[in-house]
């Protein structure tokens, strides 16, 4: 049975008979692959549909409590049975109320805009109530901002004219053009102050009144945005070629770019193509250095461009991005999908210097290690299927990683098997009889040496393979846990709160008539133009937060914007850093923060630009949620000074705003309850998941819940996500071998040895500072697939030779000495193609280096263990299953 079972693997015999057919078939997938490649676009993240729809209502009602209790709640009860909904989260405010329906991932968001309004078309609505439907697609988000201001030699009469002049500059020249962009789903203009609106309704809709400001100076802005699936780097590139034509016909304006994400994503792909470049080297050097063969080690060394070749016809099938993720997956692979040629051509090449012709010696060296070649490689498929179908925003994020990884180590077993014989018949000759003593012996005969001592110690191997894995247990306390690595992006953001005014603690009536006219004066101009007044005063208070920054030897440029997402008192200032600086990005964060001066009432925010515009924006945002108002606001309260005291976290706030008399000025509702959130920042030695299990470890009172929110619930999500696809991954993965080995025996003992892995992975993360993360678990996974190669290497040809009647003792010991230089060749060319990733270096890195620390470390701990643990536990188990069956009769 398992003669026939491998001959059934042995595609390599049909394209060594018909080795033309074989070259013209590689051939063919090359040239399909560079057309493929040359359709993939570039990204920093796959593309995922974050499907949100928004209610604007409003109504003619005095007060926050009432507006919830006729509009927002009518409206919101029908809403929790609409199909794909995940949250529902309402602001509610005296005569309007706006609720946000987030769906989950995968959800078509226009038939779920049509589901809401004919949810609420059925809703009974106090008199003359109005209600506008939004849906809004989360990644159409800002792809680049221009700043425009005025030459120094054109800068005349008041700042209001300049701007009004900009403004206008901004409309004729830059605006029809950028609109006009592939790509563009609109163009902001910001700075304009003011802006006319002839509907009485405040609609969600409507232009924003904003006020700029860049580098201190008062400036008009223009921002495109980007249509949800356009490629943000092709709309940044055209509209930077547009706007230098345009500057050129303005000598008189300066047109500053003022934001973009577009410079860190380039920066980011360009580090993670260097890494896979780099990769590419070490792991052809590998090769040549141990098989000591220019024709050996490109025969081995094809396998790489047309395993990439032909992993982008599968990518651009399935219309994926060469994004950091899938670049990752190739980068990661590069070590990975030489090893299945190398143990192809290592074995013939061993079989040619035995005597063999080469054609022989590949249709025997090919049989001998097709089972063996094949397992390895569909365990790897195996445990990254559950990976690519996770589901969820987790699934989405990684099924192009999944896929990718599987795309390529396929295409390399196909090319190990057909096109690495072939030319090794043709190419391959045998070494000298001085150079391969020269080269085997002495690392092969003081392994024997080690595994016969091993077998002699069996009980001894297994307690220290015992003690290992128990240190890597031990090690998992002292790594924090978060959810995605914290980026030295060179850029953040400083979002701040001014004040509303306190208008009744006003007594005009104790004044003078001067007083009146004059100190009184903002109150009527409050009155009549109240966005006006309050964007005036958020950008008073925010050039104030703008100077110190400016002042910080490492930034090169800041940009404000007041009204920040319509909100008249909140601004935003834009911090980018120089490019030359020394210090990491959170460590800037953290000096500002020391030095920006205290403003009574205003509340600063020193933030990372988030992956996503989600929900949230400050990575710890806590929902407490009760149906008692005032148990609600002390809870509340009370967990903001709990949470103060815990170490790391960051710009403690809470959402909830009242009045002076302490009454709320909005009420916000989670799923169906008041809620107030809680939202923190966090220092670079506090994980996310460890900050949130502090927070919900902080005792309240009965009547009260907690929800996460955000990224905070992402996280929490991730680490289940991710056990499941572990256990299920493990579970495949055996289920492969043993279907591949037909018993149990050798399934049982590649368990076991999975384990010695746990040590090296943990001290990978302990040494590198790096956080239990989405990233880091995912190279668990990856670790896991690779974790089998070596042990189904010994075991198949140790079964192989007991076959042919070779004794258990002899078998093990002759397969240690045949199969060790493979081994410790694909195990090199794996932690060395990794190298480049693990080292951390070039832009993005803290993205890329858990992944490889963990593949690293396992691979070099599991690797030396198991080439005498293998052994051992193959022996000790078989002899207890013999034990059994003995027993049994």
């Amino acid at each position: 049975m398992k003669e026939s079972w491998r001959e059934r693997l042995n595609i390599s015999r049909i394209a060594i008979n018909a080795p033309r057919l074989t070259i013209a078939f590689w051939l063919a997938v090359a040239v399909a692959g560079i057309l493929a490649f040359s359709s993939l676009k570039y990204a920093l993240f796959p593309d995922i549909s974050f499907p949100v729809v928004i209610i604007n209502a409003q109504a003619d009602l005095a007060t926050a409590i009432t507006t919830e209790q006729q509009l927002t709640k009518p409206l919101e009860n029908p809403l929790f049975s609409l199909p794909g909904r995940r949250d529902i989260s309402s602001t509610t405010a005296p005569g309007q109320s706006v609720i946000s329906i987030f769906f989950k991932i995968g959800t078509n968001l226009d038939k779920a805009t049509a589901a809401v309004k004919q949810t609420i078309s059925q809703v009974p609505l106090p008199p003359q109530a109005t209600t506008e439907v939004i849906p809004v697609d989360l990644n159409e988000s800002a792809t680049v901002t221009y700043a425009l201001v005025l030459a120094l030699s054109q800068v005349e009469g008041s700042e209001q004219k300049n701007l009004e002049e900009l403004s206008q500059i901004a409309q004729d020249n830059l605006i029809t053009p950028l609109k006009a962009l592939p790509g563009t789903a609109k163009v902001n203009l910001l700075g304009q102050g003011t802006v006319r609106e002839d509907n009485p309704h405040k609609s969600l809709t409507r232009p924003l009144p904003t006020l700029v400001r860049f580098n201190g100076q008062e400036a008009i802005a223009v921002q495109v945005i980007k249509q949800g699936a356009a490629n943000s780097l092709d709309l940044a590139a055209q509209a930077e070629k547009l706007v230098k034509d345009i500057a050129q016909k303005l000598p008189d304006v300066k047109i500053i770019l003022a934001e973009t994400q577009a410079e860190y994503i380039r920066a980011a792909l360009q580090g993670t193509i260097d890494d896979l470049l780099l990769a590419v080297l070490l792991s052809v050097l590998v090769i040549l250095i141990f098989l000591g063969s220019f024709a050996a080690t490109v025969i081995s060394a094809l396998v790489i461009p047309l395993s990439l070749l032909g992993t982008f016809i599968i990518m651009a099938i399935y219309g994926f991005n060469l994004e950091t993720l899938t670049l990752l997956a190739l980068a990661l692979v590069i070590g990975i999908v030489v090893d299945d040629a190398i143990v192809d051509v290592e074995n013939i090449s061993r079989l040619i210097d035995a005597g063999e012709t080469p054609k022989n010696a590949a249709l025997k060296g090919t049989r001998e290690i097709g089972l063996a070649v094949t397992a390895s490689t569909l365990t790897i498929v195996a445990v990254f299927i559950p990976v690519a179908f996770m589901g969820g925003a987790v699934g989405q994020f990684f099924q192009p990683f999944g896929l990718t990884v599987s795309a390529a180590v396929i295409f390399s077993l196909l090319v190990a098997r057909t096109l690495s014989p072939v030319l090794a018949v043709y190419w391959l000759k045998p070494q000298s009889r001085a150079k391969m003593t020269k080269q085997k012996r002495p690392i092969e005969n003081a392994y024997r040496r080690l595994l016969n001592w091993s077998l002699r110690h069996r009980l001894l191997v297994i307690a220290i393979a015992l003690i290992t894995f128990l240190a890597g247990i031990a090690l998992i306390p002292f790594i924090s846990r978060g959810f995605i690595p914290r980026l030295d992006r060179g850029e953040f953001n400083l979002v701040y709160t001014s004040p509303l005014p306190k208008i009744t603690q006003i007594s005009p009536n104790k004044s003078t008539a001067k007083s009146s006219s004059d100190s009184f004066a903002w109150i009527s101009q409050l009155a009549s133009s109240p966005e006006s007044f309050l964007l005036r005063r958020t950008i008073r208070d925010g050039s104030k937060l703008e100077a110190p920054i400016l002042r910080d030897g490492e930034v090169e440029s800041t940009f404000m914007i007041a009204g920040l997402r319509g909100e008249p008192n909140r601004g935003k200032i834009h911090v980018k850093l120089k490019s030359d600086r020394k210090s990491h990005t959170s460590a800037v964060q953290q000096r500002i923060r020391q030095i920006l001066p205290t403003i009574r009432g205003v509340n600063v925010s020193v933030e990372d630009i988030p992956f996503v515009q989600t929900e949230a924006e400050k990575p710890i945002q806590i929902a407490i949620k009760s149906d008692n108002l005032q148990l609600l606001r002390d809870s509340a309260e009370k967990l903001r000074v709990e949470a103060a005291k815990i170490a790391g976290l960051k710009d403690i706030s809470l959402s909830s705003r009242l009045n002076e008399r302490g009454d709320f000025l909005a009420i916000e509702r989670l799923n169906g309850q008041q809620a107030i959130f809680l939202s923190a920042n966090l220092s670079p030695d506090l994980g996310l998941e460890d900050a949130a299990i502090k927070i919900e470890g902080i005792p309240l009172p009965e009547g009260i819940t907690l929800q996460r929110w955000g990224t905070s619930s992402q996280s929490s999500d991730v680490l289940g996500s991710f056990g499941r696809t572990l256990i299920l991954a493990t579970i495949l993965m055996l289920g492969v071998l043993w279907l591949l080995f037909r018993r149990l025996l050798e399934t049982i003992v590649i368990a076991l040895c999975l384990p010695l892995a746990i040590v090296g992975a943990m001290l990978g993360l302990l040494v590198t500072g790096s956080e239990f993360s989405m990233i880091s678990l995912i190279g668990f996974i990856f670790l896991l697939g690779l974790l089998d190669k070596n042990a189904v290497l010994l075991l198949d040809y140790t079964n192989q030779l007991r076959q042919q009647g070779w004794s258990r003792e002899e078998a093990v010991l002759e397969t240690g000495m045949i199969r060790l230089r493979p081994i410790l060749m694909t195990t090199c060319s794996t932690i060395l193609g990794m190298i480049p990733i693990a080292l951390g270096l070039g832009t993005g890195a803290e993205l890329r280096q858990p992944m490889a620390m963990v593949i690293v470390g396992g691979l070099v701990t599991s690797s030396l263990l198991s080439l005498i643990v293998v052994p051992v536990l193959y022996l000790s188990l078989e002899d207890v299953w013999n034990r059994i069956k003995a027993g049994q009769k």
